[in-house]
């Protein structure tokens, strides 16, 4: 068959058939899965650690559609795993930095950026505009939002979470399938919830979550494989063993008719938080010749940074069970204020030193070092 013989039985221009080629090739997939890629609109919620792969491989299978939500700009620290960004990046949108990239890669797919954030006032409107949705997102609000906003607007979505040296992936609500709310029908306790900026990942990590969800996409989108639908697989980098865990559907997880006013809680980086419990900014550099200062960072992050005077006790050293000599240097009496770098640590360190060392007159700096360097 001749070049001219296949041009006319695909809608595929010839362009498309040389990039394609070994799609085209590809037995099982072919020119018709490779269409349904090019017709298909993919919304991708944050261009972080999973997106950036993730987009890479969708706008490099041709997937013709791709929409990209994320209001933050490339910080220096992103760069150990986000491999869309460069240093010179720095400060700039990420979604525009993306689309140049992606539109670079292939300038035969429409990219879209916007550098807004997926909540409840934009979120079915971006939903009825796609397929279906790859979260990249980095928290439990974002997902549960999404969840819910798939539910009513009956579009799957692809999940991936990762925490230290672990992953997980999954495809929800896909053809009556189980939701995110048959895995954690509700969310944690904030103090039970570990915290995204603080946490620490292994760089590949990400890498590895975010081509699952790029591949589970493109399964979903061209109607080839089995899914994940009804399967949470779950990935350890340090033994490189991954296992599956079959999910359940539950039929009250979609018993959802409207997205409520609010109750998603906060972002990973702004997590719920005891007003009471906390000092912001302003507050702290205005009586800050007052106060005692804890820093509950460990070592390394304090190397590159600190507010000065501050006594330095990390929060594995507060605790453990054994006395802390250095805790004993400090005034108990004195109104003090503990941070860390975004503030969730700085709020678990608040009940030790209350408990144990009796420190009531303490607080937390809303916001932690970041605030500080920022503000």
């Amino acid at each position: 068959m001749d070049c001219r013989a296949t041009l006319a039985m695909t809608h595929l221009r010839h362009d498309e058939l040389e990039r394609y080629a070994r799609h085209l090739s590809l037995s099982g997939f072919g020119p018709a899965a490779q269409e349904k890629l090019k017709r298909a609109r993919v919304l991708v919620i944050g261009a972080g650690g999973l997106g950036c792969p993730a987009l890479l491989y969708l706008a490099a299978a041709g997937v013709g559609h791709i929409e990209i939500l994320d209001a933050d700009r490339v910080e220096v620290s992103n760069l150990q795993r986000q491999v869309l960004f460069t240093s010179e990046d720095t400060g700039q949108l990420k979604v525009e930095v993306a689309a140049r990239r992606l539109h670079a890669l292939n300038p035969l797919i429409e990219i879209v950026p916007r550098a807004e954030r997926f909540t409840r006032s934009n979120a079915l409107e971006r939903l009825r505009a796609c397929d279906l949705v790859l979260d990249g997102s980095d928290n439990f609000a974002t997902r549960y939002l999404v969840n819910d906003a798939c539910v009513i607007a009956g579009r799957p979505f692809i999940y991936g979470a990762i925490h230290g040296f672990e992953g997980q992936a999954s495809v929800f609500n896909w053809q009556g399938g189980p939701t995110y709310r048959c895995l954690f029908p509700e969310p944690a306790p904030a103090a039970m919830t570990p915290n995204c900026s603080e946490a620490g990942v292994l760089g590949v990590l990400p890498g590895l979550i975010g081509t699952l969800q790029a591949t589970e996409a493109i399964k979903l989108l061209t109607g080839i494989g089995e899914t994940l639908s009804g399967r949470l697989l779950l990935w350890d980098a340090l033994t490189m063993r991954m296992r599956t865990v079959t999910l359940a559907a539950d039929p009250r997880s979609r018993d959802i008719r409207e997205l409520p006013p609010e109750g998603y809680g906060q972002t990973c980086a702004m997590a719920p938080k005891s007003l009471a419990d906390e000092i912001d900014l302003p507050e702290l550099r205005a009586t800050l010749a007052q106060l005692q200062l804890i820093d509950v960072r460990e070592a390394w992050e304090r190397a590159a940074g600190a507010i000065l005077p501050s006594a330095h006790l990390p929060l594995a050293a507060l605790q453990a069970v054994q006395d802390n000599a250095a805790i004993k240097l400090l005034d108990p009496a004195k109104p003090t204020v503990v941070y860390c770098t975004v503030g969730a640590r700085g709020r678990q360190a608040l009940p030790i030193l209350r408990e144990r060392h009796g420190f009531m007159q303490v607080r937390s700096l809303r916001g932690g070092y970041q605030a500080w360097c920022k503000g």
